[in-house]
C-alpha cells in the first residue's frame, strides 16, 4: 500500500526547513518528497503507484512532521503497573505524536537482568502500538555498587544504560562501568547530580525556597555532577549522554567538552524549558519534578542551549505517579510528571513566544535523539521511516488533565491553556492515533 500525503506544511529538522510541499509512503517508509508541489501526483506517478492503489491523506496545511523519539520514559512494568503500562502509555505516546519510547529501567524490580528485559519487551510489543526501545540499568539494582552483564543486555536488546536518578556515589564503580561500555560501544546515560547535596532536595535555592521553607540544592550540585562525569570520560573515552541539563552553571562544562572532543551529548526536559520555580507556589505538588524547577534566568539559558545546539535532546521524563503519592505535603509527595502526550503542545510554547522555530524543536526532539541512538528515524528524508506526526500547531484548547490517557494524571499543565495539538500519528506508514 502507498499513501500520499499532500497539502502539507513539512518540518524537516535536518535540512533546517519549513515548507509546504507531498510526502510519498511505500511500504513503511518515505518513498518521496517534493517541496512546492503544484501537483503531488506527479510523485505517484514518478514511482509509477495507480491513483487507486494509493490513500491520499489531505493534510490541509497543517504541519507534517517525524514522529517524536523521547529518550527517557517511564513505564511502571514491571512492579507498579496500576501508575502506568505498556498499553496506557503506548496509547498516550500515539496520541502525543511520539512514534519512539525509549523506556527507563526504574522499575520494582530494576531491568538489570536479561529476563527481565525480555519480559518488558515480550510486553510492549503486545501492548504498544508505537517503537519501544529499552535501557537497562547500568549497575545492579541501581545500587551503584556493581555492574550489569552489559554485554548479555545488550545481546538482549538494550539500547542504553542508565541508573535514572540514583547518581553512583561511588567513582571507582561508575568509572569501571564507563570502560566497560566503551569495551562494548554502549551508550550510558547519565543523571548530573552531586548526590549528597541534592539529597531531599524539593526545590532550587534562593529566595523563593527559603520564603517557602523547602529543602534546597544550589544549582551547583548539578555543575559539581557533570564536571565529576567529564573528568571520567577523559578517563574512559565511553559514550556518554546527560539526561537533564536544566541549570547556566552547567553549560560552560558542557561546551568545554564538547570542544574537548569527548562523546558527550545533553538532554533537557519540556517541564524544565517551560516552567520555573515560581509554579511550585502554593505547594502543588503536580509541579514537584527531579531536579527541581530552576529560576526563570536558567530556563531562559537552557532555551537558548537548544536553539545553538548545545543541548541536544528534548525529552518528556515521562514519570507516572498515582494520586497517593502526589497528594501529600510537598516534601514528601514523589516527584514527576507525566508528559507523553503534553510533550508536543508544550514545546510549542517556545515556537510562539519565538524562542524555538519548529525545525529546531524537532531537530531536539526527533532527529538528534534518533541519531543519538543509531537509529534511521527522527527524519523527513527519502528512505527514512515512515513514522509521523500531523499536528496543528495553532488550534487552541485547555488541558484536561482527567482526558489523558496515561493511568496516571499527573500533569502540570492541568486547566492551563495550550495552542496546538496532534492530528494523527503514523507508526511505518500507519495510522496509530487519529484526533475524534
Amino acid at each position: 500500500m502507498s499513501t500520499l500525503f499532500t497539502n502539507a506544511r513539512l518540518i524537516d529538522p535536518e535540512a533546517g526547513t519549513d515548507a509546504p510541499g507531498a510526502v510519498l509512503v511505500q511500504n513503511g517508509r518515505i518513498a518521496a518528497i517534493e517541496t512546492n508541489a503544484a501537483d503531488p501526483a506527479r510523485l505517484l506517478r514518478a514511482h509509477k503507484v495507480k491513483p487507486e492503489d494509493a490513500t491520499e491523506v489531505d493534510c490541509g496545511g497543517k504541519c507534517l512532521a517525524p514522529g517524536i523519539v523521547d529518550i527517557g520514559v517511564k513505564v511502571c512494568e514491571p512492579g507498579e503497573r496500576h501508575k502506568e503500562s505498556y498499553k496506557s502509555a503506548g496509547l498516550a505516546a500515539a496520541a502525543g505524536g511520539v512514534t519512539t519510547i525509549v523506556t527507563r529501567p526504574d522499575t520494582t524490580p530494576a531491568i538489570d537482568s536479561p529476563e527481565t528485559l525480555e519480559f518488558v519487551t515480550r510486553r510492549a510489543q503486545a501492548d504498544t502500538p508505537v517503537n519501544v526501545l529499552p535501557m537497562a540499568a547500568l549497575t545492579k539494582g541501581r545500587e551503584g555498587r556493581e555492574m550489569t552483564e552489559i554485554g548479555f543486555l545488550m545481546d538482549a536488546g538494550a539500547v542504553a544504560f542508565s541508573d535514572c536518578d540514583h547518581v553512583a556515589g561511588n567513582t571507582k564503580v561508575f568509572q569501571r562501568a564507563l570502560t566497560y561500555a566503551r569495551s562494548c560501544g554502549a551508550l550510558v546515560i547519565a543523571h548530573p547530580q552531586e548526590p549528597v547535596l541534592s539529597a531531599g532536595a524539593a526545590a532550587t535555592s534562593g529566595k523563593f525556597a527559603a520564603l517557602y521553607g523547602l529543602p534546597a540544592v544550589s544549582p551547583m550540585a548539578e555543575r559539581m555532577g557533570l564536571d565529576r562525569d567529564i573528568a571520567l570520560l577523559e578517563m574512559t573515552g565511553a559514550r556518554y549522554h546527560a539526561d537533564q541539563i536544566t541549570t547556566a552553571r552547567a553549560l560552560p562544562a558542557l561546551e568545554r567538552a564538547k570542544t574537548n572532543g569527548l562523546d558527550i551529548t545533553a538532554g533537557t526536559s519540556i517541564h524544565h524549558l517551560t516552567l520555573n520555580e515560581l509554579d511550585v507556589a502554593g505547594y502543588r505538588s503536580f509541579f514537584k519534578v527531579k531536579p527541581p524547577l530552576r529560576s526563570e534566568d536558567d530556563r531562559l539559558a537552557v532555551v537558548e542551549a537548544v536553539r545553538t545546539g548545545l543541548i541536544d535532546i528534548i525529552s518528556s521524563m515521562h514519570t507516572p505517579q498515582d494520586e497517593e503519592s502526589k497528594r501529600l505535603p510537598f516534601e514528601e509527595a514523589a516527584a514527576g510528571a507525566v508528559a507523553l502526550e503534553t510533550l508536543l503542545p508544550a514545546a510549542l510554547r517556545l515556537y510562539h513566544a519565538e524562542l524555538l522555530d519548529l525545525p529546531t524543536l524537532f531537530r531536539a526532539m526527533s532527529l538528534n535523539p534518533a541519531k543519538r541512538l543509531g537509529l534511521d528515524s527522527g527524519r523527513l528524508a527519502e528512505g527514512a521511516p515512515a513514522d509521523l506526526v500531523l499536528f496543528d500547531p495553532d488550534v487552541p484548547f485547555v488541558l484536561d488533565r482527567f482526558k489523558l490517557r496515561s493511568k496516571s494524571q499527573n500533569t502540570p499543565f492541568d486547566t492551563q491553556r495550550m495552542q496546538g495539538r496532534v492530528e494523527a500519528t503514523y507508526v511505518a506508514g500507519e495510522p496509530v492515533y487519529r484526533r475524534d
